[in-house]
Formats: structure tokens, C-alpha cells, sequence
């Protein structure tokens, strides 16, 4: 099988996320409807790649914006990488990623930046694309730590856990759902971003409504109640076999009951109890992987979690 690449092009939307529904690898993260809100923010440079006249993979990517020599899949989302759902395997996959080096660098790019899928997004083994750019010899660059609960297979839940969710219960915390709690919880998000980090939230508000708009059975929104207060919440995405934790926040009022510990216990049961396998904590990395947050990553693993990498490539696309 030959396989061949050509730009995505504005037509291809619906057909282009039609076929994320299919692919092994691909989340909402990947789809049109989700790349799209970034408007014109990136160069896209996003692949169809094609064998016999079909569709067999996608990749989602864009110019990078600090690079103009570096094509990066994709610099808006956590991780992008090859889709496919089965005919990309073994030697097909590293001839579709030759075929992909070629045409970047026949498009003037001197790189390509691959974030792999991590493999507890993949609804059957897919990490042929790994084992193709070891081929290529592209070099690992990055390595992200994230924390991740088998909800079927739960691993200890540390004593601090659990007092905390009783005292989260004993001052009468009571969950609730819905996007009418998103503006309260970016106040109480970009309050804590900036006395501790001098930053402001990855998303604004509006962007987080409007995606949650594009997506209601996806995106949702948990949050930690004092009466009519949000104390502490997370904004979750589903995925077929994971929820994640995108954004987790809690004031002062919050950490003072252990609120998140009452989000966390209830967001990890809805998990198990809709028959999804993996809860997400997501990264507790800075500085390109380089630097562990332990007191983070600490606090992840006391509710019953381990250890799951986000990796990143890079391949080079001139000279090869």
C-alpha cells in the first residue's frame, strides 16, 4: 500500500471528523470542531493522508507560532499524532510518516514537533507511530508526567484522602453540575493562577462556553458548593475511555474544607459508574517536563493514581 498526503482542506470538515469518530487514537481534541475555535490563530498544515484512493490517517497540525521552520502536531492542543483507525500499522505507519516528512520539507519546514497520543486515549494499542519515528530517527525532546486513576483497578486511596473528603462532607459540601457554574469557577481559577503563578488561565471564559457549547456531552463542568458559592471545581473532558481533569481550582474557603476532595471522590465514581476505564489528573510537569511538581503530583497519587507519560518528538524533515 502507497501511501500519500495532501492539505486538509475547509471542505474536508465534516468528512475529517467523521472519520475522528472511527480512529483509534483520536478525542474531541482532534476534531474540526475543536481546532476551530482557535480561528485564525495557527497556520494550519493539518494532512489527509490517502491509499487507493481512500482516506487512511489524519494528522492535525499547524506552523508553530514561535518557528516559522517548525510544523508542530498540533501547537493548539495537548497532543496530536497520526490517526488512523487500523490501516496504518507495522511498516505502512513509518511509510506514512516518510511520505509526511516529504511533503513538509518539500514545503520549506526543517521539523516536525510529534505529541504523541498518550496510550490511555487509544481504544486498542496504536503506538506504531512511536516505533516508526525511532525508525526515522527522530529524538525524544519532551516528557510530560501525568497522573491517571484505573477506575476498575483503583490503587490505594491515602488516609489524607479520605479525611479530607469526610471533613468536605462534615461541613456540608454538596456537588453540583452544569454550565451555569463555569463563570464562577473561572473567577475562582484565574484568582488562584494569578496570586500564585502570575498568569491567567489557558482558556478565557468565553472560549471554555463556547466549547463547552460545541460539545455538552464532553465538556462539563463539577464544582464544590457552599450554598449558592463555588468553593472548589474542575472542567472535565470526556473522551470514549477517559475523563480528564482540564482545570481543577479551589479559594481559600475551598482548600479549608477540603472541597476537592468531594469534587474528585464524585467525578472518579461518575467515571467508574459510565463505564469508563481511566480518570485523568492531567500533568504536574513545568519547564518542558524538566521539573516534577512533587507536592502536585503527590496530591494526584493519593487518590488512587499512577504514573502516565506525554511524549514529544522531534523529527527532522530537511537532509533526510
Amino acid at each position: 500500500m502507497s501511501v500519500t498526503v495532501r492539505p486538509y482542506a475547509a471542505e474536508d470538515a465534516e468528512r475529517w471528523d467523521a472519520f475522528c469518530a472511527q480512529a483509534d487514537q483520536a478525542t474531541l481534541l482532534h476534531t474540526r470542531r475543536f481546532l476551530g475555535y482557535h480561528g485564525d490563530r495557527f497556520a494550519d498544515r493539518s494532512l489527509v493522508l490517502e491509499a487507493d484512493g481512500r482516506w487512511v490517517g489524519l494528522l492535525p497540525a499547524a506552523e508553530h507560532p514561535a518557528d516559522r521552520s517548525l510544523v508542530a502536531s498540533h501547537p493548539g492542543i495537548t497532543y496530536g499524532g497520526v490517526l488512523h483507525a487500523g490501516a496504518l500499522r507495522g511498516e505502512r505507519m513509518v511509510a506514512a510518516l516518510e511520505a509526511v516528512r516529504a511533503h513538509y520539507a518539500a514545503a520549506g519546514y526543517s521539523r516536525l514537533l510529534y505529541k504523541a497520543v498518550p496510550t490511555i486515549y487509544h481504544r486498542q494499542p496504536s503506538q506504531d507511530d512511536l516505533y516508526a519515528l525511532f525508525r526515522l530517527d527522530a529524538r525524544r525532546t519532551r516528557c510530560d508526567l501525568s497522573c491517571t486513576i484505573d477506575v476498575a483497578h483503583r490503587g490505594a486511596v491515602s488516609e489524607r484522602r479520605r479525611r479530607g473528603l469526610k471533613k468536605a462532607l462534615k461541613a456540608g459540601v454538596a456537588i453540583a453540575t452544569g454550565d451555569h457554574l463555569y463563570a464562577p469557577l473561572w473567577d475562582v481559577l484565574a484568582d488562584n493562577l494569578a496570586r500564585k503563578h502570575g498568569v491567567k488561565p489557558v482558556h478565557t471564559l468565553a472560549e471554555i462556553q463556547l466549547l463547552a457549547g460545541r460539545f455538552p456531552d464532553a465538556i462539563r463542568c463539577v464544582a464544590a458548593m457552599a450554598g449558592e458559592r463555588v468553593l472548589a471545581g474542575v472542567v472535565l473532558f470526556v473522551t470514549p475511555g477517559v475523563v480528564h481533569a482540564q482545570y481543577i481550582a479551589s479559594s481559600a474557603e475551598g482548600y479549608d474544607v477540603s472541597a476537592l476532595d468531594a469534587v474528585f471522590d464524585h467525578c472518579i465514581t461518575a467515571t467508574r459508574e459510565q463505564g469508563r476505564r481511566w480518570f485523568d489528573f492531567g500533568i504536574s510537569t513545568e519547564e518542558a517536563g524538566r521539573v516534577l511538581n512533587e507536592g502536585l503530583y503527590a496530591f494526584k497519587s493519593e487518590f488512587g493514581g499512577g504514573g502516565v507519560v506525554h511524549e514529544f518528538f522531534d523529527l527532522a524533515l530537511q537532509g533526510a
